[in-house]
């Protein structure tokens, strides 16, 4: 919360000012593969929750799946408060699932809170703790609060910043207490039905659902246990979807088409889902193992967003006042140390493990890829202190041009609209806008910031691509004025295409210039296509500067 309200960037977009270019890519693909985890524990827990609510087949629960990339386009589209309210509302029926199911079980308090004593015994301990780790903080999700606590407009004095930090604070201690309750109930109700009772060899998630009523006295209570997984899988996949878009836009600086990044996310996920239900004939055994696996590796990449994190964080120059305390910086990087040592341990027993049953090649592999892991370890942890006051880079789009207007006289236009993209194409638009210019003629300059905050929030976001195309803008606006032209500035939000026909049609502009981006074809469906659009939605002429 701190480093997106301070900086207005979420952290893999201040991870790109500081890193190498190689750096990056590796630390966003390590992004891509914790947000590849997180859908696939999805579409897992969905798939699975159908087969034990409703006896679907695991092979049909994960196609099921494919489902809910509709429904999560179309809640995108409805805005952030529709959206927060159906999350919230998932959140509920998991809360209320398992705290009815504890009302049945009649737990031991006193020996739950001997609980709280963390204790590793057995073989697999460490294995599932470090998935507890992984599925609880979930590490895509830093990059995605960093981007999202932006999308309210705060002032930019100390007195506002320091404000929003705070309410952010109680925002974020009170989900991650509720995310702490329902992972303590789950573990309080196995505890209490299973173990309390001496059903001690329950080792799947389709035990514990047939186990439940009877032990329990009541059906109610495997039903809830179904409903609870599958709600708790479609919460999770939003806060994936969303941060495949902000850690593929802030590294990469790449945006597509969401409907594409959807579809790559759900495919990723549900590719090895398939694979693992068709190898192990439809076990449910072989399912939950890839589950739990999912929450390991996400785990295993969370000490690669953490420590740029604290880096960031503890960066004076950069955050100003705003930097965290030091007792903040020392427990931050006790935990980062607590983590690293957890995945450390489970990494060397598990590879020599491999190492001793393994042959050449795969003895040099496992040594190459532990040598890998540690390089790029140290280098995310030192490099930033060594350029801990590198410039940042301030551009959201690609350099911005540089040019000359030249006035025209030529036929005149009451209002014209320009549709900009801040790129080399915004010299043919504004230079044919001068063509066109009449004494009275006015200048509608448009442009539509594409940003995740903007397409969840609209006209309230706030957040730092947001504010830097006001700016472009409005030096746009600056440059037709000095030429004696009348111009102002509109930014839009969300979808390009219906942005800039709304605009057009409510301001009244009687001509739109909009430029040509020149790919054709598939490139259109990818990137995203404007002009062919947009001129199907508005009555005006569409000229294409070229």
């Amino acid at each position: 919360s701190r480093l997106g309200i301070v900086r207005g960037k979420d952290l893999a977009q201040c991870s790109r000012e500081i890193y190498p270019p190689a750096v990056n890519f590796i630390l966003y693909l390590l992004a891509e593969l914790a947000i590849a985890a997180c859908d696939l524990a999805e579409v897992l827990g969905m798939a699975i929750g159908l087969h034990l609510l409703l006896g679907i087949p695991l092979l049909w629960g994960v196609v099921i799946t494919l489902l809910d990339t509709v429904l999560l386009l179309y809640l995108q589209n409805l805005g952030i408060r529709k959206l927060e309210a159906f999350i919230v509302g998932l959140i509920a029926v998991i809360g209320g699932c398992f705290l009815v199911e504890l009302f049945f079980a009649k737990p031991d308090f006193g020996q739950v809170g001997l609980g709280f004593i963390p204790v590793l015994k057995g073989p697999g301990a460490l294995y599932i703790a470090i998935g507890i780790i992984g599925a609880t903080v979930m590490p895509h999700n830093l990059y995605l609060h960093s981007a999202l606590v932006q999308t309210r407009k705060i002032g930019s004095d100390d007195d506002s910043i320091r404000k929003a930090i705070r309410y952010n604070a109680w925002d974020s201690t009170i989900a991650l207490n509720i995310a702490f309750f329902v992972n303590a109930a789950i573990l309080i109700l196995a505890g209490t039905v299973f173990f309390g009772t001496g059903n001690r060899t329950v080792a799947s998630l389709e035990d514990a659902h047939q186990l439940l009523a009877p032990l329990m006295g009541t059906k109610w209570a495997s039903v809830l246990f179904a409903v609870a997984l599958i709600a708790a899988g479609q919460s999770s996949t939003i806060t994936g979807t969303m941060a495949g878009q902000i850690v593929m836009e802030g590294y990469l600086r790449l945006r597509i088409n969401p409907v594409i990044r959807r579809l790559l996310t759900r495919l990723l996920a549900i590719v090895p889902a398939l694979l693992v239900i068709w190898l192990s004939g439809g076990a449910t055994g072989a399912v939950e193992q890839l589950l739990v696996f999912s929450q390991v590796l996400l785990s295993m990449q969370l000490a690669f967003a953490v420590i740029p994190l604290i880096h960031f964080t503890s960066d004076r120059i950069k955050m100003r006042n705003f930097v965290i305390s030091t007792p903040t910086k020392v427990a931050a990087w006790v935990i980062a140390a607590v983590i690293l040592v957890l995945n450390g341990k489970l990494l060397v027993d598990a590879g020599a493990d491999w190492y001793a049953g393994g042959g050449v090649v795969a003895r040099l592999a496992i040594c190459t890829g532990a040598a890998g892991i540690l390089v790029l370890l140290a280098y995310t942890t030192v490099y930033p202190i060594r350029l801990r006051h590198k410039l940042e880079h301030e551009g959201i789009h690609n350099v911005l041009p540089e040019f000359q207007l030249e006035p025209h006289e030529g036929a005149a236009f009451r209002k014209i609209a320009l549709a900009l993209d801040f790129s080399h194409h915004d010299e043919k638009v504004l230079q044919f806008a001068l063509r066109f210019r009449g004494i009275d003629t006015e200048y509608i300059l448009i442009h539509v910031t594409e940003s995740v905050s903007a397409r969840m929030m609209g006209s309230e976001a706030a957040d730092y691509e947001t504010r830097k195309d006001q700016v472009q803008l409005d030096k746009y606006v600056g440059m037709l004025e000095a030429l004696g032209c009348r111009a102002r500035g509109e930014l839009g939000y969300r979808t390009r295409t219906s942005e800039i026909s709304r605009i057009v049609n409510e301001t009244g502009a009687d001509l739109l210039i909009i430029g040509s981006h020149g790919h054709k074809k598939a490139m259109d469906f990818i990137l995203g296509e404007t002009a062919d659009a947009v001129k199907h939605l508005t009555e005006v002429p569409v000229f294409i500067a070229r």
